[in-house]
């Protein structure tokens, strides 16, 4: 077998890594799986896919992330919620792992975080694991064959499974860790077999870089209509919410699944690939997600299978709820070829809420956007995250408080300026409960909130009657077609009137609580929009 390019100048012999067994690089999917299944990390799937455990770590490690304190960064990075370490703490963990590699094989991919070329990251991903350079190969954005002979990475992601940081030697909270060094251009993680922390590393990068540039980075699914690049739409939310599932609307193309950029010119996805959800997919819901769980390549994360024939559980969460596909953009069909979009016609937040109170579709003004932006209200949903066994009420920061290196406000303001100079219609979309909380009421139908999100989207939905909600104080639509009534005012899916209004009480008083650390950094025509 040939071996893939790769700069000559920029091996990792070259830049100073000594010992390593044998280094792979670029390899292509075929020879990955090759490589993979040699070494027993997992198991050939139907239709040529790949399944995989990630061990005892089937969710991200937000606590074990943590930012390296240089003077270049010490202004710009929010501390509350990004755990410093000391530049020497860094130095001893890369030295560390570095002698950990020696004897040991490494793969290497050389890849581009961003469609865009004007705000695309270089990136270079070493990873001790086979399958997780599959995997991140599908993740980001891979360059051509004559692109790599000349490539230089900007950052560099090294991740070691099989190495046990150390808290007082390393400077960390646990053996697990995940440390980025802005100034050094390193990202380093250790401990856990996670894949998904190797691509929200990158997402983590570009939140940090690209506000400077007058770019909002954004933790959000976009699609547009058919034919019509200029008319997309972004769906912001946390895992669990429906990123994924609404995005990959059959009669409107897929931009990105997960994480995009909106610049002077439009938006771009940052990734190449999808990272889906697995718990109760169906073909009959979901065909073009569903399917490809048989195609070449497909990592399958975490799913009980049967031995013998291969099929995939679809409905045991024994593992985890958190089971998961990771394939190329391209495997969905009416993905978008360039991953590039105009400005969003629509911006549409997600949220899961547990308490069963908000409605399924509500009208935010450019303020309350930012009000809500900056609340990230939703649920924590059971797997994604270590300890989370069911959905628990959360304030997420901008929809993705784990991946922001900067002050929220800096997201906000961003986010409220780009609706406002190009004219964007947003809303609230609650995915979560209806007819009462979690464990009485049930889960929104899905029928409903594609039915709600395609008017809304025509813009039929801002053309009917709206009602003012008497405890959040935005618009809600009385009618759409397709959508009982009742539906529509949650008051009234409930038997129990009196206990939908202390639930409503109580989660109001929760946003007046988290909302307070936001005042003193915000405008008034936001904080106008305060509630309670």
């Amino acid at each position: 077998m040939s071996q893939p390019r790769v700069n000559p100048k920029q091996t990792l012999q070259e830049l100073g890594y000594e010992g390593l067994g044998r280094v792979y690089y670029n390899l292509p999917e075929p020879a990955i799986i090759q490589e993979a299944l040699a070494r027993d990390e997992g198991t050939l799937g139907l239709g040529g896919s790949f399944y995989v455990s990630t061990g005892k770590f089937t969710g991200r490690s937000p606590k074990d992330k943590h930012v390296v304190r240089t003077p270049g960064v010490e202004n710009d990075i929010w501390w509350e919620c990004n755990a410093p370490m000391a530049p020497d703490a860094f130095d001893r963990l890369r030295s560390d792992m570095r002698a950990h590699m020696a004897g040991r094989d490494y793969f290497v991919q050389d890849l581009y975080g961003g469609a865009d070329p004007a705000h695309r990251l270089d990136v270079r991903v070493i990873t001790e694991l086979a399958w997780h350079s599959l995997f991140i190969r599908h993740m980001l954005r891979r360059p051509d064959a004559s692109e790599l002979e000349t490539f230089e990475p900007e950052f560099t992601i090294l991740n070691c499974p099989s190495f046990s940081a150390d808290p007082e030697r390393h400077g960390c909270r646990s053996d697990v860790v995940i440390a980025l060094n802005l100034e050094a251009k390193e990202i380093l993680i250790a401990g856990t077999e996670y894949a998904g922390e190797n691509k929200k590393s990158v997402f983590t990068l570009l939140n940090y870089l690209l506000p400077e540039k007058g770019v909002m980075p954004m933790h959000c699914s976009a699609n547009h209509a058919i034919g019509k690049p200029t008319d997309s739409a972004v769906f912001f939310g946390l895992s669990g919410t429906g990123k994924t599932t609404l995005s990959a609307a059959p009669d409107r193309v897929l931009i990105g699944d997960d994480e995009h950029g909106w610049s002077d010119t439009g938006i771009f996805n940052f990734e190449g690939g999808c990272y889906a959800k697995t718990i109760n997919l169906s073909r009959d819901a979901e065909p073009e997600i569903y399917d490809t769980t048989t195609k070449f390549g497909t990592v399958i994360e975490n799913m009980v299978f049967d031995p013998d024939s291969l099929e995939l559980d679809f409905e045991d969460d024994s593992i985890t709820a958190n089971m998961r596909c990771a394939y190329p953009l391209e495997y969905i069909s009416n993905a978008s070829a360039t991953a590039l979009g105009g400005h969003p016609k629509n911006v549409i937040m997600l949220t899961c809420d547990a308490f069963g109170v908000l409605p399924p579709i509500a009208r935010l003004t450019s303020a309350q956007a930012m009000y809500h932006f900056l609340s990230g209200f939703t649920s924590k949903v059971a797997g994604t995250e270590r300890g989370v066994t069911e959905p628990e009420p959360t304030f997420s920061t901008c929809f993705g408080a784990p991946f922001m290196p900067r002050r929220p406000e800096v997201y906000g303001k961003l986010l409220q300026k780009k609706i406002a100079q190009y004219g964007s219609d947003c809303w609230l979309v609650n995915t979560g409960w209806t007819g009462g909380a979690y464990g009485t009421g049930s889960r929104m139908p899905i029928k409903a909130t594609r039915a709600l999100l395609t008017a809304a989207l025509s813009g039929t939905l801002a053309k009917g009657a709206f009602r003012t909600d008497p405890n959040f104080g935005f618009e809600v639509p009385v009618s759409c077609e397709g959508v009982a009534d009742v539906l529509l005012d949650p008051r009234r899916t409930w038997a129990d009137k009196e206990a939908y209004d202390a639930q409503a009480a109580k989660l109001v008083d929760m946003f007046s609580k988290n909302f307070e650390q936001y005042v003193e950094h915000i405008d008034d025509d936001v904080k106008a929009c305060a509630i309670g």
